[in-house]
């Protein structure tokens, strides 16, 4: 996007006829390397003594472009920028410069400068991202409830909570939970949840409950998409609350849930005639799994008929017993995505991929152990599913391995799959 909006901008900037505005411009694009966004604009416009700047030629960005340009730009570096001059701040308060914004609270400050300068802003954000780090410091949690309160006074559409570093010892995230619910149901009508139609808490770190999930559904009956599939030990929302989420939202596409919460129930509600396609479902399985029946084959391939376009991801956790592996891989799930999370041996699971999933699998992830027998697998895995697109495998393989990949997956172009140990973490590599 950064690189089409430079060619709009050269352009823009070439049908002025301004030589040496040009110059002045790509001489600020090819130091696009370390500096911030804003430190690099301002010093191009501003403090450039080299070549010659807008501000002498006369020359002024639209607002739209400059709205644009901000709207890449941390909160805190937005602060910055509308201290520069007056046209920068007024600029800062178009409504695209906040459309998309991604507020990390971390400062350990419940007053943060830079949300206390933009807070009668923060109702213009449609598509919103809260990363709370270091949840032991109240401060920080304190601070993302006030985001929280301010963005849902205005008509929120995405949103998704995180939480980065150590959780602390026996926290339980009542206060986001009990703000999280109060910020879109204490908000005015027309606003609040109403309008949210994605939302995406995989990133907390604490067993969400039951009754937020029926809350939020209660809250946002045009949600699109909803994402509890957040990886935690325990899993609170029944079967029963995931048939009520449906009943309440009927638009509702994107799933993501424990595999816990599935039942027969749920899947006779996705299968309801009136029901709008489902188009993903994202399923994390843990050991709770195997005190529940699993999805028959036959469930899973009316679910598909009834639903043509469903792509399934699948996490199998190394806390569920391998025996119920096969139990919950049924041939007839649309698998898209899989992660077989066991850290033992997994031949006999790269196997049963191959013979089912040939033609959808797109992403598999295997933390495994090596040996020769799992070299040949997945060198018929890579012969049989030539759709895959990334392929990622935590231990050591042979080189013939690496190379059938290559050859036999066209559409690659990103993979992990090491011949000799190397430190960690692995880095991926990317196929240009």
């Amino acid at each position: 996007m950064i690189f089409f909006l430079t060619l709009w901008l050269l352009w823009y900037l070439v049908t002025t006829r301004e030589r040496g505005i040009v110059e002045t411009f790509s001489y600020w694009i090819s130091s696009t390397s370390s500096d911030s966004v804003y430190k690099k604009f301002s010093r191009f416009v501003f403090t450039d003594h080299t070549h010659k700047g807008l501000v002498d030629s006369g020359m002024e960005f639209p607002e739209e472009v400059l709205a644009h340009i901000f709207s890449y730009l941390s909160v805190t570096e937005r602060d910055s920028a509308s201290a520069v001059c007056k046209r920068w701040s007024q600029s800062m308060s178009h409504p695209r410069v906040w459309r998309y914004t991604e507020i990390r609270c971390e400062t350990g400050e419940q007053e943060d400068p830079a949300l206390q300068h933009f807070s009668s802003l923060l109702p213009l954000v449609r598509h919103l991202k809260i990363t709370v780090s270091s949840l032991s410091d109240p401060a920080n949690r304190s601070a993302a409830l006030s985001v929280l309160r301010l963005a849902t006074s205005g008509p929120l559409q995405t949103l998704s909570l995180s939480c980065s570093g150590g959780v602390p010892l026996f926290y339980s995230g009542h206060d986001l939970e009990e703000g999280l619910e109060a910020a879109l149901t204490t908000a005015p009508e027309h606003v609040g949840g109403a309008f949210l139609s994605h939302l995406d808490l995989r990133g907390v770190p604490f067993t969400l409950s039951q009754s937020l999930v029926r809350v939020l559904a209660r809250q946002s009956p045009n949600l699109r998409s909803l994402l509890v599939n957040n990886q935690t030990l325990v899993c609170k929302v029944e079967p029963e609350a995931v048939v009520e989420v449906l009943g309440l939202c009927p638009l509702l596409n994107t799933l993501g849930l424990f595999y816990t919460s599935l039942s027969q129930k749920v899947v006779d509600e996705l299968l309801l005639p009136q029901r709008c396609p489902l188009l993903a479902m994202e399923l994390y399985c843990e050991r709770f799994a195997k005190y529940i029946p699993p999805l028959e084959d036959n469930v899973w391939a009316g679910l598909k008929h009834r639903h043509p376009g469903l792509k399934v991801s699948l996490i199998l956790d190394h806390t569920l017993p391998m025996d119920h592996f096969s139990s919950v891989l049924q041939p007839s799930v649309p698998l898209q995505h899989l992660e077989l999370l066991t850290f033992t041996d997994l031949v006999q699971q790269t196997h049963l991929v191959t013979q089912s999933y040939s033609h959808a699998l797109e992403t598999i992830i295997l933390q495994t152990t090596s040996s020769p027998e799992l070299d040949s697998a997945l060198r018929s895995l890579a012969a049989a599913c030539s759709r895959l697109r990334e392929v990622h495998c935590y231990c050591v393989v042979s080189c013939d391995v690496v190379r059938a990949f290559k050859d036999c997956c066209p559409h690659l172009w990103r993979y992990t799959l090491k011949t000799r140990k190397e430190p960690h973490p692995w880095k991926c590599t990317v196929i240009k």
